[in-house]
């Protein structure tokens, strides 16, 4: 299975349907298209936005040739725990919003597959 193939703009899901003989497919309702959670997105972002900040602070330290290496490893963790909590808001968000409502879809086999994968990441 590609990258591509596993992304959540599934028809199966989104319940898009091929287009007919006439070249035109019904419209999706936008309810059935499954999306990251509003306040995941900026909650993620968020912790992103302090994560880009910690990174431009350790590149302006590098370029100073005096730069004591422990600093630079703490806001190297600081970094880490940004993305990290990053990480945790976005799985949170999916197992909220789509895995704990797979069942009501009907798609809990394929919902187990993308949380299996999306456990990779953490």
């Amino acid at each position: 299975m590609t990258r591509a193939s596993r992304s959540r703009v599934r028809p199966e899901v989104t319940g898009e349907v091929a287009p007919d003989a006439t070249g035109t497919a019904p419209p999706v309702t936008p309810t059935a298209h499954l999306c990251m959670p509003e306040d995941a997105r900026r909650r993620a972002s968020r912790r992103l936005a302090i994560a880009r900040g910690h990174v431009e602070s350790i590149m302006r330290m590098l370029d100073d040739p005096h730069v004591y290496c422990v600093d630079v490893l703490r806001q190297l963790k600081a970094v880490q725990g940004a993305l990290s909590g990053a990480g945790e808001v976005v799985l949170r968000g999916h197992l909220e919003a789509h895995v704990a409502t797979a069942h009501e879809r009907g798609d809990t086999h394929e919902i187990i597959e993308e949380l299996m994968e999306a456990l990779k990441y953490t």
